[in-house]
This record gives C-alpha cells, structure tokens and sequence, in this order.
C-alpha cells in the first residue's frame, strides 16, 4: 500500500510539475502579447462606419444590369437621376431656410438608423467594443434617430453580461429608440441584454428566453482521502468560500452556495421585469427558453422578423449606418486570445462562477 501510495504520490509531482510549467508558459507568452497589445493599442483602434444604403444600391444595381434590356435600364436611371435631382433641391432649400424651421413646406430631415452588432461569447468579450461604438453613436445621435442592435447570445458570466446590459441602457436613457434584432439566439445573459430595448425582434426559430442562472464545480476531496492526501485551507469569514473543489463541501456551504444563486436569480428576474412588465416573470423565469413563434405568444419579443428585413424595410426613409469599433489584431493579439480563451474555459470548469 506505501509503495502505491509513493507512486502515485511521484506521478502526482510529475503532473504539478508539468501543469505548473504550462502555466508558467501561457503566463509569459501573455505577458508578452499584452505588452505588445499595450504599447500599440493607440495606433491600430478605429470607429468604421458603412452606410447601408448605398450597399443595398449597389446590390439593386448589379441586378438591374443583369436583368433588365439596355431601354428599361436607361428609363429607370432617367427616373432616378430626375428624383436625386428633386431631392437635393429641396435639401438645399431646406438648408436656406433653417431660420424658419416652422415652415410646413419643408419635409423633416432623414432619421438615421445606426446599426450596432454583438456576438457574446462565455465572457461577454465584445462588451468593451460594443461599449466604445456607442459612445461613438451617442455623440451624435438625436431622439428621432434609432439604435439597431443585431445580437447573437447565448449568455455567460453575470457581471460582463450586467454590464452589456447596462451599456445597451444608455441608449434607452438618452432618449433615443433601441430595437434588438434576435436571429439566431439571446439566451440567458443575451435575453438580459436583450430586454433593455424598446422593440425585440426576432427570427422565427431564433432562440429566446433561459431566464436562469447555472454553477457548477467538481470536488475531488474523496479521490484525495483515498490517498490519505490532506487539503489546507484557511479562511477569515464564515462565507468567504462555500463550496471546493479539494476540501469536503458541508451542508452549511452548500446552503449558502445555492442562498447565492437564488439571490442571482432574483436580480435576473427583476431587471427582466423592470424593463418588459408585460411578462409573466414568474411563469417564464424557470430557465427554459423557446423558439421565435412561441416567445411572440409569450410576449418575450414584439414582432417576428429578421434583421435584414427590418434594415430594409427602413432603407427608403432613413439613412443607415452600420458602426463597429474595431482593434487589428497582429498574429500575437491572435495567440493572445486564443490562450486566454483556452484559459478562461478550463477557470471556468474548476471553479464555480454563476452563468446568466
């Protein structure tokens, strides 16, 4: 039995060792990428902005060459060239007489549409993209404008998609119209975000709701007792941890871990209800989600339809401007983020951190 427990006792070493030095590496070449990252962030973060419009006519264009005879084709660029005409004089017009902005004769100026796009991972990474292009759009953007959110979200930690969330909020407290389009999933901490706007949308089989929260840790204390391996661990405070992973986990830690997730939950559900009261919080805040057709019934969104027929059926009234905040990535910023990637999910599997 000693000459057992001394060998795996040695295997055991080995593996630390190994493990230890894996992570002495990914910490270095971090360290370095971030370093990098550091001292050329100034020069390589940019706000692009593309107008839709003149995509969607672009598009409409290379059809019309391709289908239409060279006759039918000439008529309608003699049709539309006569309307680009009319419509500049008036904006001209429009802008002699600003001083006389009462004047009924003078059509309103074209809303803008700013379109903004979120793709959540685990750690709500895009949040601090996400952050910035809306600064960028509230510098500008008047009440008559709107905000098109286009997100896709199937939740992750509480306190990033918190802050997403509260993100989105600004735009409701300035005023300005936000509309969240849903077409593939805002699960979870996506439908937290979600909830914020004014107006969802979402595709007929896109994925809504999972109004839940979810934790999970592996404890190895009774693979450790078998080999008489003895865990220390010291605490000031009868709650600074509840449950280990190496210790034995007592009743009154688990109490307490599970008095927390409820306390989540709560928050969950009462920022849910805050911003659409119309819900039946109680009914739908089990964790279950629903397809596009049911969450309609369930008053989870407004309206069925996807994003691209949403921005269309807005392209001859408004003007539309797809607006991302974006950082080049070199080869190391690339590694860098596939190691922390690779690191925050194994965190995440070895240690309790509550999900939306």
């Amino acid at each position: 039995m000693g000459r057992c427990v001394g060998n795996f006792l040695f295997e055991y070493g080995l593996f630390a060792a190994k493990i230890i030095t894996v992570v002495i590496a990914i910490a270095v070449v971090l360290g370095g990428c971030l370093f990098i990252f550091a001292t050329r962030q100034q020069e390589r973060e940019a706000i692009e902005i593309e107008k839709l419009n003149d995509k969607f006519d672009n598009m409409r264009d290379a059809l019309e060459a391709e289908l239409l005879s060279k006759d039918e084709l000439k008529a309608l660029k003699k049709e539309r060239k006569e309307q680009e005409k009319a419509e500049a004089k008036l904006a001209k017009k429009r802008a002699k007489s600003q001083s006389d902005p009462s004047d009924p004769l003078e059509p309103p100026p074209r809303p803008r549409v700013f379109v903004l796009r979120f793709n959540g991972d685990l750690h709500a990474s895009e949040v601090d993209n996400l952050r910035e292009a809306i600064t960028a759009v509230l510098l500008v953007a008047k009440p008559e404008d709107e905000v098109l959110v286009i997100l896709d979200s199937s939740g992750g930690l509480v306190h990033n998609y918190g802050l997403g969330a509260s993100e989105l909020n600004r735009i409701r407290q300035r005023n300005i119209p936000l509309v969240v389009s849903i077409d593939l999933v805002a699960a979870s901490g996506g439908y937290m975000m979600a909830c914020v706007a004014n107006q969802i949308i979402a595709a007929p089989f896109a994925v809504v709701g999972s109004i839940g929260v979810l934790a999970q840790i592996p404890n190895f204390h009774r693979l450790l007792k078998k080999y008489d391996i003895d865990i220390e661990q010291h605490t000031a405070g009868d709650y600074k941890t509840t449950l280990t992973m190496l210790g034995e986990n007592t009743r009154q830690g688990r109490e307490k871990f599970r008095e927390e997730l409820e306390d989540t939950h709560h928050l969950f559900k009462k920022f849910v209800h805050e911003h659409r009261p119309i819900l039946d919080i109680e009914k739908l805040a089990t964790g279950e989600h629903w397809y596009g057709t049911k969450a309609i019934e369930l008053k989870l969104i407004d309206e069925l339809m996807t994003s691209d027929d949403y921005l269309l059926s807005k392209k001859d009234r408004s003007d539309i401007f797809e607006v991302s905040y974006v950082i080049s990535e070199t080869l190391t910023d690339k590694i860098s983020t596939i190691l922390q990637g690779v690191s925050s999910r194994l965190l995440q599997r070895f240690f309790k951190m509550p999900l939306y």
